[in-house]
């Protein structure tokens, strides 16, 4: 869980920031997006299967 603490003298601009910058990193976003909508097992496997294709096809290329 990603948390921010504001001290006494701390801006609320400075821990805004501080807190996008650690959900980016933590790909807290990215995971969100994934999860939106329910992905079938089927159709997962097809587009890791798809995804590794393109990684080698990418790889051959070089």
């Amino acid at each position: 869980m990603t948390e921010i603490f504001l001290g006494e003298g701390d801006q609320v601009t400075w821990a805004l920031k501080s807190f996008r910058r650690m959900v980016q990193r933590a790909g807290i976003l990215k995971d969100l997006r994934a999860r939106r909508f329910y992905v079938k097992p089927s159709a997962a496997k097809r587009k890791k299967a798809q995804a590794a294709r393109r990684r080698r096809a990418g790889r051959r290329e070089h």
